[in-house]
């Protein structure tokens, strides 16, 4: 019901990502008081100030990195780990930044010893600094919001890489930056409010 009412009929279309939306069990990445509203259309808390996306913008944001499956993929800001997973179910494999160590290693201990994820890598870290051992990537994914896209990013990011963002400051709009050979070309989206990146 959330894949078709809450994604597919307000205009996600690509198979790949509604399909993952469709395996990954939404209520095991929320604390168990919030069980029950698990798949309802909006975000819910997680702790530490934190919360899990709505499920139309975690596809929304998935879409827009035009995933092939071969991708490998730089999230900033790990969370609860639900968009972590949405992310390995398609790509080849993704490495994960959290910058609040309770919050990375319990979604470590979930993605990979709860659910079986073999393809994500993890790091407790401030995000801003990327993973500059693996890059470069074909992918960067922010999770939280900064008031501008930390430039150095765009130093890990493949030529032809795409990278997606909410930028600003208490409301934000998703950014979409293509990597040329010789510049950085951006696009902005939808009106968002996220949490801050920290």
């Amino acid at each position: 019901m959330m894949v078709e009412r809450q994604l597919r009929d307000r205009g996600i279309g690509a198979e790949k990502v509604l399909q993952a939306m469709s395996r990954v069990p939404r209520e095991k990445f929320v604390p168990f008081v919030e069980r029950e509203r698990s798949y309802q259309d909006g975000p819910l808390p997680i702790g530490k100030g934190q919360t899990i996306s709505q499920p139309y913008i975690v596809a929304y944001m998935t879409e827009l990195l035009q995933l092939s499956g071969r991708e490998r993929v730089l999230e900033i800001g790990t969370g609860c780990g639900y968009q972590t997973a949405v992310l390995a179910e398609i790509t080849q494999h993704v490495y994960t930044i959290e910058i609040i160590e309770s919050l990375g290693l319990s979604s470590q201990k979930l993605l990979c010893r709860d659910l079986g994820y073999s393809n994500i890598d993890f790091k407790i870290g401030n995000g801003r600094d990327g993973w500059s051992e693996f890059e470069p990537f074909d992918r960067i994914l922010l999770t939280a919001a900064p008031q501008e896209f930390p430039g150095s990013l765009f130093e890990q990011l493949e030529v032809g890489g795409i990278a997606v963002a909410p930028v600003g400051n208490f409301y934000q709009k998703i950014m979409r930056y293509y990597k040329l050979p010789d510049r950085i070309k951006k696009e902005t989206l939808i009106t968002v409010s996220f949490v801050p990146c920290i």
